[in-house]
């Protein structure tokens, strides 16, 4: 075999094992067809999937490859690529601590939220594979001082989800991975659904082949979890992504409040029913909080959406460890 004499021709050596090219396909976040057509020039990667590329590639190939780029006059040095994968660009950060500042109290959870979500399905699907993220949060604690499940809030994705996830949030309790992470409060993973058999509980969603969650954490009390689902297997391979997951949490976490936040002895959760069980009952929620505020007004109590929607989300909640809890004691 010839010494390459292009970038391209040694990532089409590289890529000649079909074997191979799926696994770098997947550490760098495209399809395997992407990686064939930027051998060819039919498609020019960016500059970020240039330095994926390097990331995932082993020792001798990457300072091959790099050397290859830098002939090119590509500026994707092996030197300057931790600082891009592994971190956030300070302007961003900036914008999020801007928008903390003065966006109203009302609207901020939600404003905050997407302004980061938008940035992190950019940098971490820039082909549109397919990822989900979304802010698991706990429930309120019971009767009891206990918090007995957690529910999804908002969310965006990219196809096959839908862009906007916060109309198809469920309950996820000590079945789920979520419940798993805010249970433990550190990070934990999936990396393929499909292939093996995994010690972590965890419950998957339509489309989900591998997933990541990260806690939110503040002065060692937790809120929730930010969970992030890929439609490709062994996505979160890469530690660059899993660090920049981190990272993207930590931002999350400022548009919570202090009192959202809840003492790690507090989390007693509770196995869930699933997803279709829920979801024949998640079906009325609507109607459930118009009905609620309808009520509390005709009786001179009235109460904003927001009150009303915790409260069915609570009743929801006691129907839903009720129905977990009868089908426990049948068998």
């Amino acid at each position: 075999m010839s010494d390459p004499s292009s970038w391209q021709d040694l990532l089409k050596d590289i890529v000649s094992d079909p074997v191979a090219r799926e696994r770098l396909a997947s550490t760098v976040g495209v399809r395997p067809i992407t990686l064939s057509r930027w051998t060819t020039g039919e498609s020019i990667p960016r500059p970020i999937n240039l330095r994926q590329l390097l990331s995932a590639l082993p020792y001798e190939q990457r300072n091959r490859m790099a050397a290859l780029l830098e002939e090119e006059h590509l500026d994707v040095s092996v030197s300057s690529m931790s600082d891009s994968l592994d971190e956030l660009e300070f302007p961003f950060v900036r914008q999020v601590l801007d928008l903390r500042a003065t966006t109203p109290d009302v609207v901020l959870f939600w404003t905050l939220c997407h302004k980061v979500f938008q940035h992190a399905l950019r940098r971490l699907d820039p082909e549109r594979i397919g990822m989900a993220i979304r802010v698991v949060l706990c429930m309120p604690p019971g009767n009891d001082g206990k918090i007995h499940s957690l529910r999804e809030s908002v969310g965006q994705g990219t196809p096959p989800w839908r862009a906007d996830l916060e109309q198809e949030a469920i309950f996820l309790g000590a079945e789920s991975l979520a419940g798993y992470v805010v249970t433990s409060c550190r990070p934990d993973l999936v990396q393929n659904y499909g292939r093996e058999h995994y010690q972590l509980p965890a419950s998957w969603a339509e489309h989900e082949l591998s997933a990541t969650a990260i806690p939110i954490m503040y002065t060692n009390h937790i809120a929730g979890c930010v969970l992030v689902s890929s439609a490709q297997p062994d996505y979160f391979n890469s530690s660059s992504r899993r660090t920049l997951i981190g990272d993207y949490t930590q931002l999350i976490a400022l548009a919570f409040k202090p009192e959202q936040f809840y003492p790690p002895e507090w989390i007693e959760l509770q196995v869930l029913p699933s997803f279709d069980v829920q979801r024949g009952l998640l079906v009325s929620f609507r109607e459930r909080v118009i009905a609620l505020m309808t009520e509390a007004a005709n009786q001179g109590q009235p109460l904003t959406r927001t009150q009303a929607e915790q409260l069915v989300w609570q009743h929801l909640e006691e129907q839903l460890i009720h129905i977990s809890s009868s089908k426990t004691e049948a068998s």
